[in-house]
């Protein structure tokens, strides 16, 4: 059960450090294929890549085209994840929620 980010939340108001961690997370420990959601690529990854962010995801990929579980700014797809930002104050709420959607999977 792949998890998904929606592009727009690699920018602020998320703290990038703390985008990290659910890639880490995804990667390491579910043993998933991270991917990242994005109707153009290219700026995204000129983003992410000098900053160390492509670290743990495995490709872009365009929204919706990965059954898996969406972190989105809103409710497109079932199982998506909601929030507005990845910081430090609301990363463990994220990686719980992640948990609990695949399980209904």
């Amino acid at each position: 059960m792949t998890p998904t980010i929606r592009n727009q939340l690699v920018n602020p108001p998320t703290r990038f450090a703390s985008f990290r961690d659910p890639t880490l997370y995804g990667h390491i420990f579910l043993h998933d294929p991270v991917v990242i959601e994005s109707e153009d690529p290219d700026p995204c990854w000129r983003w992410m890549r000098p900053r160390g962010g492509m670290d743990f995801i495995e490709d872009f990929v365009r929204p919706g085209a990965e059954d898996g579980v969406p972190l989105d700014l809103e409710h497109n797809f079932p199982r998506t994840v909601i929030s507005d930002r990845i910081a430090p104050e609301n990363i463990h709420r994220l990686i719980a929620k992640i948990q609990h959607c695949r399980g209904l999977a």
